[in-house]
């Protein structure tokens, strides 16, 4: 699961099994995860985040949002 950035507590990352899907980036602190796509930055499923949290972690996806789709493109060759 290569890591893309680490902000604060966030560790964003895909999965090697993720090239199949739509372009998206998960994020994690803890035990806590949530998925966003990333065309466009829309959250796509949440387990522990609460809702203001989530909204910080979309702001954050959304300031790096053409630096993580650069990184998909380059880790999955498309």
């Amino acid at each position: 699961m290569p890591t893309v950035l680490l902000i604060g507590p966030y560790r964003l990352f895909f999965c090697s099994s993720d090239g199949n899907e739509l372009l998206h980036i998960q994020i994690e602190r803890d035990d806590a995860v949530a998925k966003y796509g990333l065309e466009p930055v829309r959250l796509a499923r949440s387990q522990g985040f609460r809702g203001a949290e989530l909204r910080d972690i979309e702001r954050i996806v959304v300031e790096h949002q053409n630096a993580l789709i650069e990184a998909w493109h380059d880790y999955f060759g498309h």
